[in-house]
């Protein structure tokens, strides 16, 4: 298979993210989340903070990895409907929310007891537990005629159902024992409460990949636009390019018969000679690029010779075209329609000399092209060989290739005629 078949994009592919964007917004996600819990950790005063910073940043980098580990999941979703992505995410977030939760609470699980039991020792209640694994609280002076089980909350914020002194066959007086069914069912509230807030976490960076993913996709479109827009105009060029081979190919052999029929056999072979070089350059380039003026003109010095076998007493020609101006940027063959007409209005129809000039100037940061001669001055409307395309194919290219940046004037000057191109000046860019 040839290779720019091999490598050829598919244009309806859906756009995707690059790895790098996403990689970075989780990252910077998490950050956040680390900066703002480890400050309200510094705002609340918690005990053993450089412990609780640095476990916090291993559940803040076991939550980026859980991150990374949707979006090859949300990813396969690129391109379909809006509503089918937010239901996946939706449903995508719950399991990674639980699974971060978890992790949060098996790093954090001795921590939470030294962090109570400091909080505890601070308010005069020494916080342990028995063998059993139940929680038992000592509180000094406790009622001890509490009439039943009482609702008391922990340092670290928890309400739990306690049974009084009394009430406790295990427990000592001046001891409130917190039983393992309490402790479950607040560590089962503790693990929601966690995941609650790592699920809106988690979608509010869904919804940033959504948004993320649109704008990447509104780009990809653009650039398609930009591309289809691109195609059309270099079809246009080519189209407007290849109009010009034809028509010279037909002048040229006219041109080349009449000398065979005038027996003008050595200057037929030189005209083809001439006419190989001049082919042979005129088709080698790209017809949609720009080439240099230095090669333009060259072009038409060919040109120009081919049609001096026919003419040699009355063409001649003038070059006034400045050094500096050598390296300055046109659409290729823009000048072979100018002149060639010039050669058949002006030089063809009369019997005298008639002198063609092809100049070029730079006008207010513009550069200006003129193709004139001192024939007879006939309107040119008809376009070379009567087909129409002359004037106008050149029009058509420099509109196509420029826009509004570009024009092209003709007429009659009194003493022959002329055809003025003004368009940007660009150097060493073809």
């Amino acid at each position: 298979m040839p290779e720019e078949f091999e490598t050829t994009p598919d244009r309806t592919a859906p756009a995707h993210l690059p790895a790098q964007t996403v990689i970075v917004s989780a990252a910077a996600l998490w950050a956040c989340y680390y900066v703002l819990t480890t400050l309200r950790g510094i705002v609340v005063g918690l005990d053993f903070p450089l412990e609780l910073a640095s476990r916090r940043l291993l559940v803040t980098f076991a939550g980026f990895l859980v991150t990374l580990a949707i979006w090859p999941l949300l990813r396969q979703l690129d391109g379909r409907r809006l509503a089918l992505r937010v239901a996946a995410a939706l449903a995508l977030m719950l399991p990674a929310s639980l699974l971060i939760a978890a992790i949060n609470s098996a790093v954090f699980h001795d921590m939470e007891e030294k962090v109570v039991s400091k909080i505890g020792e601070k308010q005069g209640v020494r916080i342990r537990r028995d063998e059993a694994g139940n929680v038992l609280v000592d509180v000094p002076d406790l009622p001890t005629d509490i009439p039943g089980p009482v609702e008391v909350t922990r340092p670290d914020g928890t309400k739990v159902v306690v049974n009084p002194p009394q009430a406790s066959k295990t427990a000592s007086p001046g001891v409130v024992m917190i039983d393992q069914t309490v402790q479950s069912e607040a560590q089962w509230r503790q693990l929601t409460d966690i995941a609650l807030g790592r699920y809106f976490l988690l979608l509010a960076w869904a919804a940033l990949y959504l948004a993320l993913g649109y704008a990447e996709h509104a780009r990809a479109a653009e650039r398609r636009e930009g591309e289809y827009r691109r195609a059309a105009k270099n079809a246009e060029l080519r189209s407007l390019r290849y109009q010009v081979n034809p028509h010279f190919l037909f002048n040229t052999l006219n041109s080349l018969s009449a000398l065979v029929l005038t027996g003008k056999t050595q200057a037929a072979e030189t005209m083809i000679q001439t006419i190989s070089t001049f082919y042979r350059r005129s088709l080698a380039g790209d017809p949609t690029s720009d080439v240099p003026l230095e090669e333009e003109i060259r072009l038409q010095r060919l040109y120009l010779e081919i049609e001096a076998v026919r003419f040699p007493d009355r063409l001649k020609v003038t070059w006034e075209i400045p050094e500096a101006l050598q390296n300055a940027c046109v659409p290729g063959m823009i000048l072979q329609p100018l002149v060639e007409n010039s050669v058949k209005y002006g030089v063809a129809p009369v019997a005298r000399p008639v002198t063609i000039t092809l100049a070029a100037r730079v006008e207010h940061g513009r550069l200006v092209l003129t193709v004139s001669d001192d024939g007879p001055g006939a309107p040119l409307e008809a376009g070379i060989g009567g087909t129409g395309i002359g004037l106008q194919n050149v029009r058509d290219r420099l509109a196509a290739r420029f826009g509004s940046d570009a024009s092209v004037v003709s007429g009659s000057t009194g003493s022959g005629y002329a055809t003025i191109i003004r368009l940007p000046l660009v150097r060493n860019g073809c």
